[in-house]
Order: C-alpha cells, then structure tokens, then sequence
C-alpha cells in the first residue's frame, strides 16, 4: 500500500512539477522558519511583519554563508588545480614503473576514459537539477515563487486549517486536516533534527579538515552540511569529494586520515545521534529512504533527491493514518457484532 501511494504521488508530481517544487521548497522553509514567525506571533507582532522578518533572517543567513565560502573557494582553487596536475603526473610515473608498467599512452587513454565518464556524469548532474524548471521560465522565477508562498504560509498558515474545516465540513475533511497537521509536524521534526545531524557532522569534520590542513574546508564543511539533508548518499557523497581534495592536496596518508575522521564522525552521527533525533519524525525503514532517494534522483536530479524522504515521510504518515481509521472501524464493527450477537442470546435465554 505504501509502495502504490508512494508511485501515485510521484507520477503527480511528476505532471505537476513546475507548481510542485516551488510548493514544497516554501513548504519545508516554512518549516525552518516557523519558530521564528510563530515566536514573533505569540508576542502580538502583526502577522504580515512577523513573516518578512523571518523570511530576512533566512535571506540574511544564506547571504552570509555565501559569503564565508566564496573567498577560500577563489583563494584555494587555482593552487588546488596546479597539484591535482601534479598529482596525476606522480600517479602516471608511479605506474610506468614495476610491477605494473604501463605506458604513457595506455594511462593517457584510462585518464582521458575518466574524464568522459565524469564529465556524462556531471552533464546529467547539472541537467537533473533543472528537470522540469523550463516550464517556470528559469530558477530565478521558481526561488522567487517559492519565497512568496513562504510568505504566506508563515503569514496566514494559523488560518488555513480553521478555513478548511469551514468551507469542505463533513468526516472527510477532518481526516484530511488530521494527516496535513501530522504531516506538518513529521516534516517539521524531520527537518529539525537533520538539520542539527548535519551541523554536527560538517562541525566536526571541518574541525577535522582544519588539523589535517585541507584546502577548502570551509566550502567542504557546507557541502558536507546540505548534502546531509539526502540521507545516506549525500554523506557518501560528500565525503568522497572531502576525501579526494585531501588526496589532491596533500598525499594518501593525509586522505587516509581524513578518510578515517569522515567515518568515525559519519559512525557516531548515524549510530548514535540520529536514531535518538529522527525516531519520533520518521519511522522509516532504510531500505524505504534508500529506494526513495534513488528514485527522487532519478526521476527529478539533485532536487528530486532532497525532496525524496520528506515526500516519503508524508505518504507514509497518511498511509498510517488510513490504517488507524481502517483498524478502528475494525474494531467498532467487530465490537458492535459482538454486541449484538449478546443482545440475541439474552433474548433468547429470556424466552
């Protein structure tokens, strides 16, 4: 059941995408920035200046991040690229030389076969990011979207459930009000508790990168940040690319090392601290976010990956929530037959 509802949600999102990104980025940035509107709610600040503030505190902090990475990206990059050269140049005298012997020309070609692949690579990486956004004219247009309906979301969302129960009414619609209010708040839980997962892991592995003396730690530490949010193959991912900069950079024993952080770092989050702060918001199993993650990939690039296990979470939270409904009137029937199957045999033990 999970499976069909999780096909049947992709497929319409898949036919609805250019209104479904900008809807569930402001969905899952409502999330994040709630506290900060439902804080300044709480304290009468008018709902309409509560949003546009928390709305800046998101603007400001992306912009300041932007900001910390894009000097040591400029500064470290050139020199990066002159020892990735040198690099290649040890690595192809390495294997002229016994026991392997291969020929100048033979590892030109397995390098420039490399090249290939991780250039396709890198077309189909950039192309899924853009899946579907042509009809939205550009990204711009879809960032800005997105950032209007957070606005709203934050301004008037208090409002929205009182307004649905009003204008639909029935049995229907309070189901459906109880599965978006749980939706709402696995969402929520799991976006919170990643984002302090992720925290963690890019702090202490940029504490790592520092004392190992890697280039790029602080752009590293961000990558190793978002990619957090596409559990299990984005710390793959992003310890990878950690990995191969400090092999670039400073030689095997210095990315074996780093390597060896990564783990630990990736062991402690995922052995320890995740299952303490994602328990309560998602209850999936790791199979399900491995299979949800591929699919998002592949069906929809790098954004399709990150919207993956919230997407999937939902669908499983309304999939629980029609089991409760169908198991309790299970249970009125079943204790309605009994009672009247009672009823019958005190009738006729009277007559």
């Amino acid at each position: 059941m999970f499976a069909a509802a999780l096909y049947v949600v992709g497929w319409v999102v898949g036919k609805m995408w250019v209104v479904a990104l900008p809807v569930s980025l402001a969905v899952i940035v409502s999330t994040v920035l709630w506290p900060i509107a439902g804080w300044l709610h709480r304290h009468r600040v008018p709902a309409s200046l509560a949003s546009l503030a928390a709305l800046t505190v998101a603007i400001g902090a992306f912009a300041f991040l932007i900001a910390s990475i894009v000097p040591s990206i400029a500064r470290d990059v050139p020199e990066l690229a002159e020892q990735a050269e040198r690099g290649i140049i040890s690595i192809q005298e390495w294997f002229a030389g016994p026991p392997l012997n291969i020929e100048p020309e033979q590892f030109d070609e397995y390098v420039q076969a490399a090249a290939t692949i991780l250039q396709e690579s890198s077309d189909r990486i950039a192309s899924g990011v853009f899946v579907g956004l042509g009809a939205a004219t550009s990204i711009i247009i879809t960032l800005i979207l997105s950032l209007v309906l957070t606005f709203f979301f934050l301004k008037d969302g208090l409002r929205f459930m009182p307004w649905f129960l009003r204008s639909t009414g029935g049995t229907g619609a309070r189901h459906v009000a109880e599965v978006l209010t749980r939706q709402w708040k696995t969402l929520a839980g799991f976006i919170r508790a990643q984002a302090i997962v992720s925290f963690v892991d890019a702090f202490f592995i940029w504490i790592g990168l520092m004392v190992m003396n890697v280039p790029l730690a602080n752009a590293l530490a961000v990558i190793t940040f978002i990619a957090g949010f596409v559990p299990i193959i984005g710390a793959f991912v992003a310890g990878g690319l950690a990995v191969l900069v400090a092999l670039v950079a400073n030689g095997p024993i210095n990315a074996l090392i780093v390597l060896g952080i990564i783990v630990a770092v990736q062991q402690l989050e995922s052995n320890i601290l995740q299952p303490i702060l994602q328990s309560r918001h998602m209850n999936l199993h790791p199979v399900v976010i491995l299979l949800s993650v591929t699919a998002g990939a592949r069906l929809f690039g790098i954004v399709g990956a990150f919207l993956a296990v919230p997407v999937a979470a939902m669908v499983a939270v309304a999939v629980r929530y029609i089991g409760e409904v169908l198991d309790e009137r299970a249970r009125e029937e079943r204790e309605q037959y009994e009672e009247e199957t009672h009823d019958e045999e005190e009738a006729v033990e009277s007559g």
